[in-house]
């Protein structure tokens, strides 16, 4: 009997042990269908709250932007500091200066980590290895200095990479690893240290997510070095200074690196934004981050100075924003800019390189984000704003996502780059002579997934991304017939002792908890919509009308019938008690003279704010004046059209300020504002 294959039996002919094991059989399927249900839900939920950050973050980067028109002074942390943020500007001493400074940092002789000479060596790569499977940490001088190092190798790249495979031997492309360095340590010890025998693609977002993200880039980094022709590193959406203040980079180096911390992420910036953008193989194989658009050439991507494109989330905002408001504007106006530039080009001006960076094909194509809307001339953004850097190209490259649809669409799950078809995988393979486009950036259940015909395949490193088991991690081996072979491996302290059952019970409940997360923090939002079919004002409605104003609030594509006995309450008669949705929820630490609508805002708002006050506090003592607080809040709410009284705002910093000195514990201040489950031990004495 063949797998998956219906056959009727003559049960009157079978004995009662067959009769029996027919049984266990059938119920051992539906056991297993009901579990791979779960699990499917489980991964739709964690999927859909990813999705979401990025899009918070994308919405916080455009608070910088409006942070450079309206930051009055704060103790000279103004206008400078955000714009520092968005478009950083390279420090001005010479390299030679900046090496000179760092090999003057004295390293305790109490120190017995590796000590790093460059050239690199072998033995000392094997040192990092060691020290990094025992704990230790790299001192801040080696870290400096590998950087500075990096960057000048880095400097000398192209764009775009072309290399091919040695005679005889396979190259090994790795997706997504996300600060998770079992993973890479795993990859090193199934598949072989980097080597002219073992050359490597790691194709971005080496950091972010996982704890130890500093290693990570450190062996990257010491490998690129020690074999340049070998190992070969693309550019991630997370390689982005304003991505790792959300996500964790940023704290951990600060947290690792106390003294010379600020030096190191500096720098960080400069070497993220002079990464590769893209690897082919033997002319055959496109390997980037996230995928491609209708407008991706790659001939005109070799042009662009990549190194000007310090952090991408500016260039997605305005994609994402002006772009959305202003198009019918941009529609007409384009074509004048394309006409200049093409006669720029023809007329030999010493502008046209800089024009060049206007458009993202050398065709003048509009890009697929543009889409028919009226524009408001009141607040009509210029052109030069919007086209100061080439953006559209990095964007596509290290955001966008492949969909079974045809064409090219803006990526509304993420809120940058596009969805692309499987026809625009196909005209740019067959325009560039292509066989295959390598592509990460997408956590997949096991590890790697083809679509588009096998013309697309996404590789995905990071094992265990959402939960311990969620997914398993993948590499692939290219050869020089440049047939993909596909390794999975997930890395597990304590997957291995529990039944499928208890593990697909831990993802689901940490997805779950993440949900109601969400519904608390929009509350209010979900009481007036329940409250609007409740006309009887009974505290329930249907579980269909239940699922349409979940979805219309959060906005996040769930199966909401589904997933309702995890999140609701059904009264005797069958409909929802809709207030039992934030019943297993409460404050960290609730202040009284926070109105609930407020404190709303403040659950909702909690990660953006904690960026925001990190910017701000300069020395990183955890505290900033009320002064900085109440003028920050009052931005942020203006920026995101929250009504919030300011009398509010000022008696909420009288409060937390707690001894009276005209400072904030904004650490203290965040610890107010966690949403708390108060089942949550009860969760775990079920799993």
């Amino acid at each position: 009997m063949g797998c998956g294959s219906s056959v009727a039996i003559d049960t009157r002919r079978l004995t009662p042990a067959m009769k029996a094991a027919i049984l266990i059989q059938r119920w051992y399927r539906r056991y297993i269908a009901r579990l791979e249900m779960r699990q499917r839900y489980t991964w739709n939920i964690f999927q859909s709250i990813e999705y979401a950050g990025e899009q918070d973050q994308l919405q916080l980067s455009s608070f910088f932007s409006f942070m450079l028109d309206n930051f009055t002074q704060l103790s000279g942390n103004g206008p400078d500091l955000i714009s520092h943020l968005l478009d950083p500007v390279v420090n001005p001493q010479t390299d030679r200066a900046r090496l000179t400074n760092h090999e003057q940092i004295i390293v305790p002789e109490s120190y017995n980590g590796p000590r790093l000479t460059f050239p690199l060596t072998v033995s000392q790569t094997d040192a990092l290895l060691t020290a990094f499977k025992n704990q230790q940490q790299l001192h801040g001088r080696f870290v400096l200095q590998l950087l500075q190092e990096t960057k000048k190798l880095l400097r000398q790249m192209p764009n775009v990479v072309y290399f091919s495979t040695p005679y005889a031997k396979e190259i090994t492309i790795c997706g997504d690893l996300h600060g998770r360095l079992d993973d890479l340590l795993l990859i090193f010890y199934k598949n072989g240290l980097p080597s002219a025998e073992t050359p490597y693609v790691f194709n971005g977002d080496f950091v972010d997510r996982g704890k130890k993200s500093v290693e990570i880039l450190i062996l990257l980094f010491a490998y690129l070095l020690l074999y340049p022709d070998h190992m070969h590193l693309n550019r991630g959406n997370h390689e982005d200074h304003i991505m790792n203040l959300r996500y964790g980079f940023t704290k951990e180096v600060m947290q690792k690196y106390k003294t010379h911390g600020r030096d190191i992420l500096k720098l960080i910036q400069e070497v993220f934004s002079l990464l590769p953008l893209a690897t082919v193989i033997d002319n055959k194989v496109l390997v980037v981050h996230g995928g491609i658009s209708d407008v991706t050439d790659l001939d005109f991507l070799r042009s662009i100075e990549r190194h000007k494109v310090r952090t991408v989330m500016a260039k997605v905002c305005i994609t994402a924003a002006v772009f959305k408001d202003c198009n019918m504007y941009f529609r007409r106006t384009i074509g004048i800019f394309r006409h200049c530039h093409i006669t720029r080009q023809g007329s030999g001006s010493s502008s046209s390189s800089s024009s060049s960076s206007l458009m993202c094909s050398p065709r003048g194509s509009l890009h697929p984000c543009l889409t028919p809307h009226p524009c408001p001339s009141a607040s009509m953004p210029s052109l030069t704003d919007a086209f100061q850097v080439p953006n559209f190209c990095v964007v596509d490259l290290l955001w966008s996502d492949p969909k079974s649809q045809p064409g090219c669409r803006p990526n509304t799950f993420r809120g940058g780059g596009c969805y692309f078809g499987p026809d625009v995988t196909r005209r740019l393979l067959e325009k560039h002579a292509l066989s295959l486009l390598i592509r990460s950036h997408e956590c997949k259940r096991e590890g790697y997934e083809l679509c588009h015909d096998g013309q697309v395949i996404t590789i995905f490193s990071a094992s265990n991304y959402y939960e311990e088991g969620s997914n398993r991690g993948a590499y692939i081996k290219l050869g020089q017939e440049l047939v993909p072979r596909f390794f999975q491996y997930q890395v597990s302290h304590t997957t291995r002792k529990l039944t499928l059952m208890q593990r697909v019970r831990v993802g689901e409940g940490s997805a779950v908890r993440a949900l109601q997360e969400k519904l608390f923090a929009h509350r209010s939002e979900l009481m007036a919509a329940f409250q609007h079919y409740d006309t009887s004002n009974s505290g329930c409605i249907s579980v269909s009308e239940w699922a349409v104003v979940v979805e219309s609030v959060l906005r996040m594509d769930l199966p909401w019938r589904t997933l309702r006995p995890r999140l609701a309450r059904l009264a005797p008669d069958g409909m929802v008690e809709y207030q039992s949705c934030f019943e297993d929820m409460g404050p960290g630490q609730p202040i009284p003279q926070v109105s609930p609508n407020f404190a709303e805002t403040l659950y909702r708002y909690r990660t953006d704010l904690e960026i925001i006050f990190n910017i701000i506090d300069k020395d990183h003592s955890g505290q900033i004046s009320t002064e900085e607080f109440r003028q920050t809040w009052r931005l942020f709410s203006a920026h995101l059209g929250v009504e919030v009284d300011n009398k509010a705002i000022d008696d909420l910093a009288r409060t937390m300020d707690f001894n009276k000195d005209g400072s904030i514990d904004f650490n203290e201040f965040l610890e107010a504002f966690r949403v708390v489950h108060k089942l949550d031990s009860k969760d775990q004495q079920e799993c």
